[in-house]
């Protein structure tokens, strides 16, 4: 195993952490597998009443607190959020939205833990991101799901009340590659704990944490199993180092770290879940936590529509409201649409996570990568809509008598959501290992091209035996005929395209990985384009539910809402046209190979002339990566995408 290459180790050590069996049944899966399984999220899951009343009460008070103690312009001034907010928070219960109420929190379900976090981002994004932080990746949520009753009962009290968590996961030299992993936790000689040493980046909350859940590597040994693990370490401990409080673009307020450890102790009661079992906890904790993400850009594009609207009836040119001009409406169009798409998707994943009879671990995923990416693009139209005055910060607009718009905090402050909690590169990789995961199960020796005769030979006869059952479905279905889904009314057209395109998608799948066998996994931006579809079918799919959820819980709103989810329903079609009229007919080789040229360094002449601020040197430390031995996993039988 030394002599594996890094890349080769890497997708072992993503592999052996996913979750491989899939006991639930998934919308997305089956999505991606072409077939249209609408009955999974139709008619949605009813809100329990109880829950209800208890979200619709903390909203209302969270509501109180934000407005009337909370000082948004002084957070984005001074970057803090002050002592006192932390501390009503704290009161508030908000540090416990997501804890049972058995160990203190309010158990908040997922659709009103998400509401909660659109209310507090739209006053400001670092205090739902300082929520988020601590309970959908932080030690609550790991505890919850895989801690022993007694790591329970000791700390979730404590975190629901006062205490602050993060996570801590990312190094300087290390981020979506965990085989590379350098911090590593040595087992003492008496077998009481294990001494951690190394440094973590970009912890959220990491400066003002009173816990942490860190990832160091444990190597095998006699005894010890090895790996990734997962460690609960209050941050008193000697050894425990905040080296810097990383400043950005937006999140102005949120406390973030590069924590060093030097020889902290911790004993085998902090271990959380087992030796080895740290990303595989990482993981699963994401696959809800993501939804903290949806629930950040839909608030955001809610809030910008808001703002372009009202701007757009007010601000007059040439005679008129500049959204009666049409290249200002169509953008209002697009933004109406996108809000009511992106609500869409959070509501429906997020009544999925509650109703927990559904695998969601690729609606999660979609979710987010969908999200964040329309998310970017709405607010920037926003921006675009309001000009020069959404160049121009709130207090500076508030100093010469305006109303204090925070459109260029929007932006600055949406940015990231493309980025953490796993980048849309990534996010593609890993949704497209999930969504041809059925195809490397009864076809992996086949495509891979690295089996041995007598295992192709079976691979062939049990691929044989599933495609020709498969590749019959594809052909026809509900969505050629006219009367399908005439339930949704002038929506149906819309589920009738889903259904289509799905054996369409589960076609180009199958044909690409035909096409380029072992050599997909290379075609990232070939695979991102198949998830990207799968991401737009998705959509469509929540919008026409959602509107009917509308229109039975409210049907005063009804109409309104079918509009809303037509006008979203057309603008996803077009792209989803335009990505599969792409999955053909591209320039991808030829940008392959000029970036290949860019990175030689062949058109550096054309770079001569740029003043560098940043002077000469490496864009970052480098550090030699584990021994492999390290690493004690199995080796896959399917490629993996890195993890987030």
């Amino acid at each position: 195993m030394a002599s594996q290459p890094s890349y080769e180790r890497s997708k072992q050590v993503a592999e052996s952490s996913r979750e491989t069996e899939w006991t639930q049944p998934s919308f997305g899966k089956q999505l991606f597998l072409g077939d249209f399984r609408l009955d999974l999220v139709h008619p949605q899951p009813e809100l329990d009443v109880a829950a209800v009343e208890k979200g619709e009460a903390f909203l209302e008070r969270l509501r109180t607190f934000l407005t009337e103690h909370v000082d948004r312009q002084r957070i984005e001034r001074e970057a803090k959020i002050p002592d006192d907010v932390l501390r009503g928070l704290g009161e508030l219960g908000a540090l416990g939205m997501k804890i049972p109420e058995e160990y203190g929190g309010l158990g908040l379900s997922q659709v009103y833990y998400n509401r909660a976090l659109a209310m507090a981002g739209t006053w400001h994004s670092s205090i739902s991101t300082l929520l988020s932080a601590h309970q959908s990746i932080g030690l609550p949520e790991p505890l919850r799901l895989f801690g022993s009753e007694e790591q329970k009962r000791h700390w979730l009290p404590k975190l629901a009340r006062d205490h602050i968590s993060a996570f801590l996961l990312t190094e300087p030299d290390v981020g979506s590659d965990p085989a590379r992993m350098s911090t590593t936790a040595i087992p003492t000689d008496d077998g009481t704990g294990y001494r951690i040493n190394g440094t973590k980046l970009w912890a959220t909350n990491g400066v003002i944490a009173d816990v942490v859940v860190v990832m160091a590597v444990v190597p095998g040994s006699d005894g010890h199993r090895g790996g990734i693990t997962a460690f609960l370490c209050p941050c008193d401990r000697a050894g425990i180092t905040v080296e810097h409080r990383n400043e950005f673009m937006g999140l102005r307020g949120i406390e973030n770290s590069v924590t060093r450890f030097d020889d902290v102790f911790v004993p085998t009661d902090d271990v959380i879940g087992g030796e080895g079992k740290g990303l595989r906890i990482a993981l699963t904790t994401l696959n809800t936590g993501r939804l903290s993400l949806p629930a950040f850009c839909s608030s955001a594009v809610t809030y910008s529509l808001k703002i372009a609207r009202e701007w757009s009836a007010e601000r007059r040119q040439w005679g008129r409201p500049i959204g009666e001009h049409d290249p200002v409406a169509q953008k209002l169009a697009w933004l109406a649409g996108t809000a009511f798409g992106l609500e869409a998707v959070l509501d429906v994943s997020s009544r999925l996570a509650d109703d927990k009879r559904n695998d969601i671990r690729i609606e999660a995923a979609l979710a987010k990568l969908y999200s964040s990416e329309l998310g970017w693009t709405a607010v920037d139209e926003m921006v675009q809509i309001r000009g020069g005055r959404a160049y121009e910060t709130a207090e500076s607009l508030a100093r010469r008598g305006e109303k204090p718009v925070p459109a260029e905090q929007l932006l600055r402050d949406m940015r990231i959501n493309r980025i953490f909690e796993g980048s849309t590169e990534i996010m593609h990789l890993l949704i497209a290992r999930e969504a041809v995961d059925e195809h490397l199960r009864v076809a992996g020796d086949l495509v891979l091209g690295d089996a041995r005769p007598v295992d192709k030979a079976k691979a062939a006869a049990k691929a044989g035996t599933f495609y020709a059952r498969w590749l019959p479905t594809l052909a026809t279905g509900a969505g050629q005929r006219p009367g399908s889904y005439a339930e949704f009314g002038e929506l149906a057209r819309h589920l009738r395209y889903v259904e289509r395109h799905s054996r369409k998608l589960a076609r180009s799948t199958f044909y690409a990985m035909g096409r380029h066998q072992a050599r997909l996994e290379q075609k990232g931006h070939l695979l991102g384009r198949i998830v990207d579809i799968g991401a737009e079918l998705y959509a469509i799919s929540c919008a026409c539910v959602y509107a009917d959820t509308i229109g039975s819980e409210q049907p005063a709103r009804g109409k309104e809402a079918a509009e809303l989810a037509d006008l979203f329903c057309r603008q996803a079609r077009r792209r989803a046209d335009r990505l599969f009229a792409e999955l053909w007919d591209n320039d991808d080789r030829d940008q392959y190979r000029a970036a290949q040229q860019v990175l030689s360094g062949r058109y550096a002449w054309f770079e001569e002339d740029v003043l560098d601020p940043a002077g000469d040197g490496p864009m970052m430390p480098t550090h030699e990566p584990p021994a492999a031995e390290q690493f004690d996993e199995p080796a896959p039988t399917a490629p993996a995408a890195p993890a987030s």
